[in-house]
Order: structure tokens, then C-alpha cells, then sequence
């Protein structure tokens, strides 16, 4: 094998499939980058058994064949030969990288090693603008779960009917969100990884552009002309929204986004330290009093809102709050509480296709 590129095209390249290089694992061609020079240009392939990323990129092709590398160590290397024209070959040993008047070699495993990836997915198909996946996707995976205790909350249940509605969940709130569908090939329910969906999102540049979405045996593909993801789904229940979501409240309260968020941000200074993080809120007709205490001191503040329903004093995760307000989008939000140990939601007060539920915390001092 044997090709001649630019350095920044294959650094950039390199960066994108690595992320979906393995980090812990014991069989080191999955920690990998495979190489593959053909007519026509060069691919990138890496995968951790979830997710896969194939680059396709443009290089000068002198001799096919294809090699694997070491994914982290190559991506550092390569990050560094940014303004060169590099030249890279087999050798005997391993790969050997040629820049300016300077040679160096990395060494490598046989591409036969590395595990075949099926790109030919295709029995399901949904297609979106762009822009709106992109908006579904940060409105929702944030509320993933991140550990391993229940791995099928760590993904975002996406289910495509008359549109695409996605629901993410940690156990301690939710987040749901729903967009327009332009064609698709039928109903489906997927439960897609968080990481595999942020990689999607990294993909997408132009948000008039359609992007089409492929599912087949419990695998997910997206792709474009120089970038393909692939990821397994995941299988298991998810919860449902309407046995979570309530439909009546006691207690509505209509203020300004940002102001409350100010004030959330300023009280969570003081209890970063803090394991819950925690802000109260005392709601009374006319005004919304945030307070919280620490070791550190404590901040008193108060926010004109339009109440309607009972008072009430509720205590919440800030941080859990503040990711809620930054990612509603309007000047004036709703936020809808039955009591002060019941999970509340917040929306927008126009736009509903987006909600976020919160759940309390008890028995605050």
C-alpha cells in the first residue's frame, strides 16, 4: 500500500473514525484504525463493536492495499504533520510515514485481523432535514443515561410514525421531543446510542439538506458521500412517556427563560461542590424566589412570574434545571409542578414539541 496526501485532510479524517476506536479492551486491533488505499482514494474504518465510522478521503492512490494502525496513537501523530504532504507505505516494519526530508514507522496489525462491517443497510429508511435531526438530538441525549446499570437508558427511544417523537431518560428527568418526518418506509421504534446520535449530529452541516436514516436487523446506518456511521441499536423496554408525563398540574408558573437561568447559574456557584447541587424554589403569587445554601455561603433572589394554582416550595438538581432552560428556545417558558415531590415539567409557552420533566428532591433543609 502505498498513497501521498495532504497532512490536514488525513488528520481531520483520522480524528472523525477514531472516535469510535475501543479504548478499554483486550484485543488491540479494535483500539484500530484499517487503511484502505484503492482506486479512487483512501478509507478510514474504526469501530469498538457499537458504533463505526468509515471516512472516505482524497489522496494521490500509488499502490492499493490496506493495513491497521494504532487509532489514538495515529490520530496524535498525524495531528502533528498538519502543513505537510505526507507520504505513507507498508514496510516491514509497519507503516512508514514520509514528510518533508523525515521519515517515521508506527507499527501495525494484518487488515484481515479486523472485524467486517455491514454498509449495506438499508430495509428501513426515514428522511429528515437535516437542521431538525440536529435539533431533536441536542434537545434529548444530554438526558441519557450515562452508566451501565440499565445500558438501554443510555440510548434515545426514537420512534418514527407521523413524525419522529424521541424520549431520553437518566431516572432523575426526561426529555422529549418531536419533528417533522418528510418520507419513511414504514412505523418503527429504535432505541439508537447516545454517542452513536452526537456523531450523527457531528455530521450534519447543512440544516436544509435531507438526511436519510437506515435501520435493518437491529443496526442503524447514516450516511454521506465521504462519511458513513454505523451503529447497533439497542434492545430492551423503554418507558413510556404517557405514564410518566402528567396531564394536570396544580401550580403553573410563566416567566422569563433567561432570568431564571441567570439566577439558577449564580445559586449553583455556591453548592458546586454540593452532591445535589441544590437550588429551592419558593413560588408565591407574582414571583418565583430561588435560595440556596451552602458551606460556602448562600444567594437569595427573586423573579417576577405570572403564577396560577397554589403556592409551593420545591428543591431541585440545579444543574438538572439549568440543562432544561438552555435548551427551550423561547423568551418565556412554562414550568408546571403537582407538589413539591412530584416530578414537574418545563416547555416552552408556544412551541410544545419540546418537554423536559424533572424529578424533586426530597426532604431538602
Amino acid at each position: 500500500m502505498k498513497f501521498v496526501c495532504d497532512g490536514l485532510t488525513l488528520s481531520e479524517a483520522v480524528m472523525k473514525v477514531s472516535k469510535a476506536c475501543a479504548i478499554r479492551t483486550t484485543a488491540p486491533i479494535m483500539e484500530c484504525i484499517r487503511i484502505t488505499a484503492e482506486e479512487g482514494g483512501v478509507s478510514l474504518l474504526a469501530t469498538d463493536g457499537e458504533l463505526s465510522i468509515l471516512k472516505r478521503m482524497k489522496a494521490e492512490v500509488l499502490e492499493e492495499g490496506d493495513i491497521c494502525v494504532p487509532g489514538k496513537l495515529f490520530a496524535d501523530f498525524s495531528a502533528k504533520l498538519l502543513g505537510e504532504e505526507i507520504s505513507l507505505s507498508t514496510c516491514e516494519k509497519g507503516i512508514e510515514i514520509k514528510y518533508r526530508d523525515s521519515a517515521s514507522y508506527i507499527q501495525t496489525l494484518p487488515a484481515e485481523e479486523f472485524p467486517a462491517i455491514d454498509v449495506e443497510i438499508g430495509e428501513n429508511f426515514f428522511v429528515m432535514k437535516q437542521g431538525v435531526l440536529k435539533k431533536i438530538i441536542a434537545e434529548t441525549t444530554f438526558c441519557c443515561a450515562q452508566d451501565d446499570s440499565r445500558p438501554v437508558l443510555k440510548g434515545c427511544l426514537m420512534e418514527f410514525h407521523d413524525k419522529l417523537e424521541a424520549l431520553a431518560l437518566d431516572g432523575y428527568r426526561l426529555a422529549y421531543s418531536s419533528a417533522e418526518v418528510l418520507a419513511k418506509s414504514g412505523e418503527q421504534s429504535i432505541i439508537c446510542p447516545a454517542r452513536t446520535l452526537t456523531e450523527i449530529s457531528r455530521m450534519l452541516t447543512d440544516d436544509e439538506e435531507e438526511i436519510t436514516i437506515y435501520t435493518q436487523g437491529g443496526m442503524l446506518l447514516v450516511g454521506s458521500e465521504t462519511l458513513t456511521i454505523v451503529s447497533r441499536l439497542y434492545q430492551g423496554d423503554f418507558i413510556k412517556k404517557e405514564n410518566v408525563i402528567p396531564s394536570h398540574f396544580t401550580t403553573d408558573v410563566t416567566l422569563n427563560r433567561a432570568e431564571l437561568a441567570a439566577s439558577a447559574e449564580r445559586a449553583a456557584i455556591l453548592n458546586r461542590g454540593d452532591k445535589n447541587n441544590l437550588v429551592t424554589l419558593e413560588i408565591t403569587a407574582g414571583s418565583v424566589k430561588m435560595t440556596s445554601v451552602s458551606d460556602m455561603g448562600n444567594v437569595s433572589e427573586t423573579v417576577e412570574a405570572t403564577v396560577e394554582g397554589l403556592d409551593l416550595t420545591i428543591s431541585m438538581n440545579a444543574k438538572f434545571l439549568l440543562d432544561a432552560l438552555r435548551a427551550l428556545s423561547e423568551e418565556q417558558v412554562k414550568i408546571s409542578f403537582n407538589g413539591p415531590v412530584s416530578p414537574f415539567i418545563l416547555q416552552n409557552t408556544e412551541d410544545k414539541e419540546t418537554l423536559y420533566l424533572i424529578l424533586p428532591v426530597r426532604n431538602a433543609a
